[in-house]
């Protein structure tokens, strides 16, 4: 249900082709907007430890689940994968021996990632330096769904343009803020017509206990600020009068929001259907 529910979401993919795949573009998404390192990156004390980026860590250990993110440098397993491999892991979550990855992997977000971004987001994956690193394997103590949705045969991504219809694309397959930002549900974030964007889905780690907040138009979520103070929200992590952001909204990589795609991710935000928060 929650895919067919995304409907609204995904269909921002549905609009005019991008310019070829490149290491730069992948670079931008990697280090940027996907914010891949958050997951992917080794903590030491001083929070991300840069010198084993992407290297994979324990994200998540609850009841329900350990989750492990993988290695994604050349040093990993997935330099045994192929690239048509890569991708499909990355956008369907299943990877070449047909075993599903499991949350907080946004999977259901994912499948709308555009075929040029997603060859560049692979392209870029090859080239980083390799670091030796095993962090595990996840562990699931809940039942995992045989697909998260029908294989993808292809998925073209809006213009890049500072438009809503952009922002959307921004704000789910992308940077997958409306994943973080809706409540959690039985079968995982409540991303229907109900709930988008309210707020309510709990984040425990080394900082406590973190709420996403509503991000939606309604006066609970964003109604009160400009675009400017958003901006300031997605890219520093300060609301207005310098009043830190906890984790893990992953603010080092929101700071390389180019100025087009800020525009058009508070475009979106502005016309997300009122909800109030959880």
């Amino acid at each position: 249900m929650k895919l067919m529910i995304l409907a609204g979401i995904l269909a921002a993919a549905a609009g005019v082709a991008q310019a070829a795949p490149s290491v730069e573009r992948g670079e931008y998404l990697v280090q940027g907007p996907m914010g891949c390192g958050n997951c992917h990156t080794p903590l030491g004390p001083q929070g991300l430890d840069m010198s084993m980026d992407l290297a994979g860590r324990v994200v998540e250990d609850n009841e329900h689940f350990t989750a492990i993110s993988a290695n994604i440098t050349p040093a990993g397993r997935v330099s045994g994968w192929s690239d048509a491999e890569l991708a499909r892991a990355i956008r369907e979550c299943i990877r070449p021996d047909g075993s599903l990855i499991g949350p907080p992997m946004p999977c259901a977000v994912y499948r709308g990632i555009g075929d040029e971004d997603l060859a560049s987001v692979v392209m870029y994956l090859r080239t980083v330096p390799g670091v030796q690193n095993d962090p595990g394997q996840s562990t699931y103590n809940i039942p995992l769904p045989p697909a998260y949705g029908p294989p993808i045969d292809s998925v073209t991504a809006p213009e890049r343009a500072a438009t809503a219809e952009y922002g959307a694309y921004l704000a789910g397959p992308i940077a997958h803020c409306v994943e973080c930002h809706s409540p959690i549900g039985p079968q995982g974030p409540m991303m229907d017509a109900a709930h988008l964007g309210s707020g309510g889905y709990e984040f425990v780690g080394p900082w406590g206990s973190v709420t996403g907040p509503n991000i939606t138009s309604h006066a609970d979520g964003l109604a009160g600020y400009t675009d400017d103070e958003i901006k300031t929200i997605v890219t520093k992590g300060m609301r207005p009068g310098n009043a830190p952001m906890m984790p893990p909204m992953p603010y080092p990589y929101f700071s390389r929001f180019t100025e087009t795609d800020l525009d058009a991710l508070v475009a979106y935000l502005r016309v997300m259907p009122p909800l109030p928060g959880n």
